[in-house]
């Protein structure tokens, strides 16, 4: 029973041996087959990274060129493209608390997370149109003129009828001064707006969330562009919706533009000096379906754009370097200003030197020794040595230099 207990623990043994080699061969073929595979494909790290989505700005402009506005969508690129606009109301960042602020940016970074789209942030700066307001308010203290001259008339019939008593008196009296309080601080009003509609510095800003939807998102289909407009809507609903939601958390409130919104919004942007004398508004109450811009050609805005900054660093360039050309000949200058005490000594004493044999040569060599002796005093350094002619080896050299140029 021993002998047989030993063969069969042996060949169990060897079994388990022979499928842990097995396994380890394995193990060894597959590491050698990955690394072969890296050695013949070194960029396969680089293609993993390029399927990688990568998120880049995308200029405005281009969900300025548009087609058509319809269904609260802007339709580009012959339906290519849509793009729906969510307006936002800032908040006022600057007065909040400091627990209020990093709520407002808590909020925001979980926007930012929640983001599976592209979006574009649009800001565009408007003049406050206070016309419409203005009219409102003629309305307004028209209808209370309407009611003062009402109760004036009242008053005066109280007042003559006499079949009133002096409290009935007193309250329509009071009644009436009210009302022509109110009529003057209409009228006052209308005044200071009419005012204020002067100052075209007064502005306001608008915020915008540009949210785009592109028909290939749908891949191979078989939709016509009606069915392809209806599904675009209302994923770009749903887009902006989630939008709305996510930027409500930083207390920012949201609303998706309509079509007349969107006009009003490209108008604008297009027309941004005749918007405010011929706006959509306008054209809307006068019954006009259609609206043309007055604004020029795009390609002719940024050919002037360029002529403009060609022009405007073509001065830039020539006052560089006309103040370079300036600062040269001022160093010149200061150079020689600097030097002109030794200059005229240098022409003292070759004056002198030219008459010697007038002077005579000991009165011209002591003249001479006696500027060399003041230029050392005035420049506080040992006094050069002096040759037989007078003057330094630099002087003679000067001189004859001046001697050569005057002959020539």
């Amino acid at each position: 029973m021993i002998d047989t207990m030993t063969i069969v623990l042996t060949v169990v043994l060897c079994i388990m041996l022979f499928l842990l080699a097995i396994l380890c061969l394995l193990y060894l073929k597959s590491k050698k087959l990955e690394k072969e595979a890296t050695q013949e494909n070194p960029n396969n790290e680089e293609e993993i990274n390029k399927k990688t989505k990568v998120f880049s700005t995308v200029p405005v402009f281009d969900f300025m060129e548009f087609d058509k506005v319809e269904d609260n969508m802007i339709c580009t690129k012959n339906g290519l493209k849509y793009i729906m606009v969510v307006e936002c109301q800032g908040v006022n960042y600057d007065l909040m608390s400091e627990v209020e602020k990093n709520a407002v940016e808590e909020g925001f970074i979980q926007f930012l997370n929640t983001l599976r789209h592209p979006i574009q942030i649009y800001t565009q700066t408007r003049t406050i149109n206070l016309e419409s307001s203005i009219q409102n308010y003629r309305v307004k203290v028209d209808e209370i003129q309407q009611e003062l001259d009402n109760e004036k008339k009242k008053y005066d019939k109280m007042l003559n009828s006499g079949e009133y008593s002096q409290e009935e008196l007193n309250a329509a009296f009071y009644e009436l001064t009210k009302l022509t309080n109110l009529y003057e601080y209409g009228k006052d009003i209308i005044y200071t707006t009419e005012r204020m509609s002067l100052n075209k510095s007064v502005l306001n800003q608008k915020y915008y969330v540009v949210i785009p939807y592109y028909s290939e998102e749908l891949k191979e289909n078989d939709f016509d562009k009606q069915e392809i407009r209806n599904l675009a809507f209302s994923e770009l609903y749903t887009r902006a919706q989630s939008v709305i939601r996510t930027l409500g958390v930083c207390g920012i409130n949201g609303k998706v533009l309509d079509s007349n919104e969107l006009v009003d919004l490209l108008y604008v942007a297009y027309n941004r000096d005749d918007a405010e004398i011929y706006g959509v508004d306008k054209a809307l109450n006068a019954g006009y379906d259609e609206l043309y811009s007055t604004a020029p050609d795009v390609l002719d805005k940024k050919i002037k754009a360029l002529d403009e900054k060609i022009e405007r660093e073509a001065f830039e360039k020539a006052n560089e370097k006309i103040s370079e050309a300036k600062s040269e000949k001022e160093k010149k200058y200061n150079k020689k200003k600097d030097e002109m005490e030794d200059l005229i000594d240098e022409m003292a004493k070759f004056i002198i030197s030219q008459n010697s044999k007038i002077l005579g040569q000991d009165v011209a060599e002591n003249a001479i020794e006696k500027i060399d002796t003041d230029a050392v005093k005035r420049r506080g350094r040992p006094k050069k040595k002096v040759n037989k002619e007078g003057g330094t080896k630099e002087d003679e050299q000067e001189r004859e230099t001046a001697k050569t140029t005057k002959s020539a």
